[in-house]
């Protein structure tokens, strides 16, 4: 039986063109095709330009042909979040005001990806200005539903088979919640691993970047080719990165050892996400504690929109000035809201949100990882809002390492993510601990 190109992870891919069993033309091709079958439905594309990714598919295979050098990605299509700037693709942003908008150069992680060998394969829908108002997007499971927010192009176009890699971002929960709605791997770094110089910025304290997959081993790959420092992002650390590939490919040397928060918005979980969760806590047996939360932690969601809704009135005031009436009715309120609270208030944020950081590296001294839903449940109905990032919300203030593994399936048969969050700097061993737990699963089931 024939195997269509499309079909295949990024990590089967990228095996098969670098032996020649594959080129990257007929990848893309049939990634071209499948979206012409598909995206009407889905609209996961803010920019599609079939021409332009098989130029690049086309150089890439004569680079291989002519025996010279090749990166991790050869060859691969990659889709990006409509926020990160590209200087032959318009960056739009998710909102009339910046339409046809186009950048005179390169995000760095789009050089990175370049450098790489990656196929740009072109511009995925976001929500407007990477927040709350939702956009076009359908989630291929059942197009009556959200793929979540706000990197729901992303994690749709990966779900539905038209890369096999997307990167998106995260200030709240919009990595792992739309991975876990559309039933791919979601993985975002540890805030700093991967420049943030020319993505829209909405908080400086809190943007992070992150990859989409349709395994743990494809959202590493992607990680490690995004990873590097950069000088003009000042969350950005001058330091080795780990290995995040090899970590998704190692054995853990022994059983690693789990904590489950008891966290009071824990009452917003579906039921059937519950019950799934739960048998998933049970498999894990004496390598999960159990642990009730501290008022000060469930605190911290409070401190995160704090944060988020000042900076983004920051960085943004020029274009909420001057466009003001041209923003939906559910961010407008939330501007309103920024531009109110004090820099005494932020500053006292800031302050615990650092203390949240070492309180979390404290406690990785004793467990390996967190285990936590990824979201609320199944994706929401479409029209009914990206869903709820609560579940999210902590790590990404803390910065840590977060994935999303595609483990369950609701009531209506869509998918249903569990969420492992690690140590900072230490993404390989989450990614191992990943591992760890998808194999232990299987072999208890």
């Amino acid at each position: 039986m024939k195997i269509e190109p499309y079909t295949l992870t990024a990590t089967e891919a990228v095996q098969a063109i670098a032996s020649g069993r594959l080129s990257s033309v007929d990848l893309v091709k049939s990634c071209l095709a499948q979206i012409t079958k598909t995206d009407s439905s889905i609209k996961a594309w803010a920019f599609l330009d079939p021409d332009r990714a098989l130029a690049q598919a086309a150089e890439c295979d004569r680079i291989r042909k002519a025996g010279l050098g090749t990166g991790p990605l050869h060859g691969l299509p990659v889709g990006l979040k409509d926020i990160i700037d590209t200087r032959d693709m318009p960056t739009q942003r998710g909102t009339d005001i910046f339409k046809n908008r186009q950048p005179t150069q390169d995000a760095r992680l789009v050089e990175r990806l370049r450098e790489s060998g990656a196929v740009i394969m072109g511009k995925t829908v976001t929500t407007e200005l990477a927040f709350v108002h939702a956009n076009e997007t359908r989630n291929p499971h059942n197009p009556d539903h959200s793929p979540g927010g706000s990197s729901s192009g992303s994690a749709a176009a990966v779900a539905a088979f038209h890369v096999p890699l997307a990167v998106g971002t995260q200030t709240n929960g919009s990595v792992i919640r739309p991975s876990s709605f559309c039933g791919t791997f979601g993985f975002k770094p540890t805030r700093g691993m991967i420049s943030r110089s020319g993505v829209l910025q909405t908080s400086d304290s809190l943007d992070q970047v992150g990859c989409f997959g349709r395994s743990l081993e494809d959202v590493a790959l992607l990680s490690d080719a995004l990873a590097g420092y950069d000088q003009a992002d000042n969350c950005s650390f001058a330091r080795p990165r780990p290995d995040m590939h090899a970590g998704a490919q190692a054995d853990a040397p022994v059983p690693p050892d789990f904590v489950w928060f008891n966290l009071p918005f824990y009452d917003r979980l579906a039921s059937d996400a519950h019950d799934g969760i739960e048998a998933v806590l049970d498999l894990l047996g004496p390598r999960l504690s159990r642990m009730s939360a501290a008022d000060t932690l469930a605190n911290l969601v409070a401190v995160q929109a704090r944060i988020h809704e000042y900076e983004i009135c920051k960085h943004q005031a020029e274009v909420f000035d001057a466009h003001f009436e041209d923003l939906s009715h559910e961010l407008q309120p939330i501007v309103d809201r920024g531009r109110k609270i004090s820099e005494a208030e932020y500053t006292d944020a800031l302050a615990v949100k650092a203390s949240a950081q070492s309180f979390f590296d404290d406690l990785f001294v004793e467990f390996d990882a967190i285990i936590a839903p990824s979201a609320a449940g199944e994706a929401p109905k479409f029209g009914a809002g990206t869903g709820d990032p609560i579940f999210c919300t902590l790590w990404t203030l803390a910065g840590l390492p977060c994935v999303s593994l595609p483990l369950l399936v609701g009531d209506n048969d869509l998918p249903v993510g569990v969420q492992i969050i690690g140590p900072t700097e230490k993404d390989d061993r989450l990614l191992r601990t990943a591992r760890w737990l998808q194999l232990h699963l299987a072999q208890a089931t």
